[in-house]
């Protein structure tokens, strides 16, 4: 029996884990829950899965979660520092870092101090922090087993290919809702439009990062540090079918790829059984039913956070840091009508030109960095016209 901590069990990956978790009862457990703000939904997966222990971000609805279980015997926590500090459970055989944004950053890098196997679904974790965590997995000798769809599949064709160097890899992007759309067609776009996902369902803050394309240069990131890789051997293109969901080009010509159905639960299970494949009744891929898979080079004049993130990992130190914490702010602020969607790349261009550099920043250095950048990118928008 695998017990599992799962780190944002109210999000979209997390329910979607213990959709596996439910499937699988003889293979895992939850051993942990973590909810941001949603005690309600907490509760009822509480209940049902009869973790060891909660934690519920939000101090304020700490009584609501406790009296509700109480009589189920579940220890409740509240607080970020107590998501950051749950993890070091010695009953927890792997984490599923499924937090939203920068705040997975420090209850992973715990995980792996305290030798957890880490399933990341976090890849803003990897994006502001990647020498630091992986140096940390490799100190420790944690395994990190990557869970978005374009990650998991490059670890999958990477299987057996230990001693063989990748020439490059191509990460597929779906192209969002605004695939062939021009500068003209977004000048107003409105989040209900950008929400509008054509192939995959997701949480908000993923959905417009997948509409902006900085979701895949956020990819392009986690990819560079998950596979030793440098940013210029990652190419992005898209792939409107979403059927094919990262190919990887060794030297000596051959080529591999992993295909499914896009559903987050094939990754999800993975990781979450890695080495082994278990059975599931998911929807089977049928090659005949996709007789025309079509690959794109993507406008990077319109679409300027996928070049945005390819400057920052070249530059290095805390810029990454600082363009995922811009990107945030700038995102929330699109999501509440205060910033246009072509000048979210601009409000994260203009923070990256405002921040101190730091060539290697400690994790308090990009404490700090992300603090900054979140208060430069606020006072931006408030100057948007």
């Amino acid at each position: 029996m695998k017990k599992i901590a799962v780190l944002g069990s109210t999000g979209s990956i997390g329910k979607q884990a213990l959709e596996v978790i439910s499937t699988h009862q003889d293979v895992f457990a939850a051993e942990v829950l973590t909810a941001n703000c949603n005690a309600d939904l907490l509760i009822e997966q509480a209940i049902k899965f009869q973790p060891n222990a909660v934690v519920i971000a939000d101090e304020n609805q700490y009584e609501k979660v406790n009296q509700a279980l109480y009589p189920h015997d579940i220890k409740v926590f509240a607080g970020e520092k107590s998501i950051e500090q749950i993890v070091e459970m010695n009953s927890i055989d792997l984490v599923l870092a499924a937090l939203v944004g920068f705040s997975g950053l420090k209850s992973t890098y715990n995980a792996i101090v305290h030798k957890k196997t880490v399933a990341l679904a976090n890849k803003e974790t990897l994006v502001a922090g990647g020498e630091i965590i992986m140096k940390a997995a490799e100190e420790n000798n944690v395994k990190i087993i990557p869970v978005d769809s374009e990650h998991s599949a490059i670890f999958q064709c990477l299987a057996g290919e230990k001693l063989n160097r990748i020439e490059t890899i191509t990460v597929t992007a779906s192209g969002g809702p605004f695939f062939g759309k021009n500068r003209q067609q977004l000048q107003n776009t409105t989040p209900e439009q950008a929400l509008n996902h054509p192939k995959w369902t997701m949480g908000n803050k993923v959905t417009i990062d997948s509409a902006t394309l900085m979701n895949k240069g956020l990819e392009m990131i986690e990819a560079k540090w998950l596979f030793d890789v440098a940013s210029s051997q990652i190419e992005v293109r898209v792939h409107p079918q979403s059927i094919i969901h990262s190919l990887v080009h060794f030297e000596d010509g051959s080529v591999k790829a992993q295909m499914s159905l896009p559903d987050m639960r094939i990754p999800i299970q993975y990781a979450l059984s890695y080495p082994y494949r278990l059975p599931a009744n998911y929807k089977r891929l049928s090659v005949t039913d996709y007789a025309d898979l079509t690959f794109f080079t993507p406008d990077t004049e319109l679409f300027r956070c996928l070049p945005l993130a390819y400057y920052a990992i070249e530059r290095g130190g805390n810029i990454p840091c600082c363009m995922n914490a811009a990107n945030e702010i700038a995102v929330d602020s699109f999501l509440q009508k205060k910033l246009p969607f072509l000048q979210i790349a601009e409000v994260i261009e203009q923070t990256i030109e405002q921040i101190s550099y730091i060539a290697k920043p400690s994790i308090e250095d990009l404490m700090q960095t992300n603090t900054e950048a979140r208060r430069i990118a606020t006072e931006l928008v408030t100057h948007v016209k």
